[in-house]
């Protein structure tokens, strides 16, 4: 344990003097959150911007329903000549929506018959979706308007083609609806754990080889082992580090910027779900480092070295950016996939919804058995006479 703790400070104070190793880390540690505040920011300004401005709504025919027009001008919508071709300038994009009033629909509306609409959009284009839906919901108000007009014209009262009344009984807590925002954070957070270890590990392996300072180091009369494990725990506190930087990063944006203005949802973590997960992550930190301590170890240059370990970074992130679109329910063999489960419990806690905690466990032991394997391998190989070339 001596010989362990020596190296342990020996590459903990090489790191902290070098400052581009660690600072390095710091990037990545706060590249989440401000991502994240980016893309609040943006989305946030352009879903007010649409909902606030008047919507350009290109009608063809708009003779044929001077009521619908009059009525659509009380919502805040804007009636223009549509193109000559609607499809086509939808199509390319000219125009996001258009409204096409057959001939037909005068005479139809007059005699009490459906008068069809024909509303022109593509699906597909995400930057349109906020004026389809403004046309689409504004059209349904007029219709259902209209309705309830001609039966109480008739001495009929609306309520006889209601048949069924839905109580809406929304048990989401805010947390969960912001599930898209909130899913993301796993990547980010899992992103900033092995990038936090990288910098760390490569100048303590690689970087020694390159330098020509890690066959002296191995000459010395300590086990070879014990080495590969002091220079794998001196990543540990700068890892540690980022992930707390992370997390208190997050808790910041999420409370400076006005979310629930923004967005319409709130965003809000307390202390206790920081320190959740938190602790969650620990095992996880103890495997970046070990499966970064192994790879580095094949590497001959730090150059070598950097281009290897963005993709371990990237690999146990990637799941955190498919939870976000596919959730998957908390079941054991999801817990028994080292990162994975831990992604999933982290969801969990940021959503505020119960959790097992034999899943806690569960995922803790798979991580720290293959943490325990990877070291073993790292070992082995400080063993051989290979880690001297790379």
């Amino acid at each position: 344990m001596k010989s362990i703790w020596v190296i342990f400070q020996k590459e903990v104070l090489d790191n902290i003097r070098d400052r581009r190793t660690w600072m390095t880390g710091v990037f990545w540690s706060l590249f989440g959150p401000i991502l994240m505040g980016a893309m609040i920011m943006l989305l946030g300004k352009t879903l007010t911007r649409a909902l606030d401005q008047t919507l350009i709504l290109p009608t063809a025919g708009a003779e044929n329903a001077p009521n619908l027009v009059a009525f659509l001008q009380t919502l805040n919508i804007e009636i223009t000549p549509a193109p000559n071709d609607p499809k086509a300038a939808v199509v390319a994009g000219d125009i996001n929506v258009a409204l096409i009033i057959p001939a037909d629909y005068g005479d139809n509306f007059s005699e009490g018959k459906t008068a069809s609409l024909q509303l022109i959009y593509d699906s597909t284009r995400q930057s349109a979706a906020t004026d389809i839906e403004r046309a689409k919901t504004s059209l349904e108000f007029y219709n259902t308007y209209i309705s309830a007009l001609r039966l109480t014209a008739r001495g009929i009262s609306p309520e006889v083609i209601r048949a069924v009344q839905i109580k809406k009984a929304d048990v989401a807590t805010p947390q969960s609806q912001a599930l898209i925002f909130l899913s993301m954070l796993p990547y980010f957070i899992i992103f900033a754990i092995f990038n936090g270890a990288a910098p760390v590990i490569t100048d303590a392996t690689a970087g020694e080889r390159e330098r020509g300072s890690l066959e002296p180091l191995l000459i010395n009369p300590v086990k070879r082992g014990n080495v590969a494990l002091g220079k794998a725990l001196a990543a540990i506190p700068f890892t540690l580090i980022n992930l707390f930087i992370t997390l208190a990063g997050f808790a910041a944006i999420f409370a400076i910027l006005p979310v629930e203005k923004l967005l319409g949802i709130q965003i809000g973590f307390n202390i206790g779900t920081l320190v959740a997960v938190f602790l969650v992550c620990l095992p996880i930190t103890l495997l970046a480092c070990a499966v970064e301590t192994l790879i580095a170890s094949f590497a001959k240059t730090t150059k070598e070295a950097g281009s290897y370990l963005p993709f371990v970074s990237l690999i146990p992130s990637l799941p955190g950016i498919a939870l976000a679109f596919l959730p998957v329910k908390p079941a054991l063999w999801t817990m028994l996939i080292p990162t994975f489960g831990q992604q999933i419990l982290i969801n969990q806690f940021l959503r505020a919804e119960p959790i097992s905690a034999i899943n806690i466990l569960i995922s803790a032991l798979a991580t720290l058995l293959l943490t325990a394997a990877l070291m073993f391998a790292a070992i082995k190989l400080y063993e051989g006479e290979r880690i001297i070339r790379g």
